[in-house]
């Protein structure tokens, strides 16, 4: 996975408030930062939805065990 240092972002940054403009880059920001967000959301449920499917199957087995 490549690494992105710091001349890197600041690259970036100055190509995106040329190309969408220095009024409307805060707005990109803002819009962008609520996907990011949206998408950690999602991804922390599907991940409790994974450890509470796994719990369950332990305790079934722990259950089964004991009988």
């Amino acid at each position: 996975m490549p690494q992105i240092g710091w001349f890197e972002l600041l690259l970036i940054i100055i190509i995106a408030i040329i190309v969408i403009g220095p009024k409307d880059f805060p707005i990109v920001l803002k819009k962008i930062g609520s996907w990011v967000g949206t998408i950690k959301r999602y991804f922390s449920d599907v991940q409790k939805n994974v450890n509470e499917i796994t719990n369950l199957e332990e305790e079934n087995k722990k259950e089964k065990s004991d009988e």
